[in-house]
């Protein structure tokens, strides 16, 4: 039985590294993605409370 290692095993770690690398962009672009709909969510929150205090007092002035 031989030792060494099969003629293909360069091929082999190259392809997982490249994969490895696809994975890592792909988090980091979701992640991205996720912290921008997180930020747009709290500023659409926002607006939506100063919309409703702004029908709230309109409502007390009208009455």
């Amino acid at each position: 039985m031989s030792n060494t290692l099969p003629p293909n095993t360069g091929y082999v770690a190259a392809a997982y590294l490249v994969f490895l690398f696809i994975l890592l962009i792909y988090i980091a672009i979701a992640a991205t993605r996720a912290a921008r709909v997180e930020r747009e969510l709290a500023e659409l929150l926002t607006q939506s409370k100063q919309r409703d205090s702004t029908e709230a007092s309109a409502e007390k002035s009208s009455q």
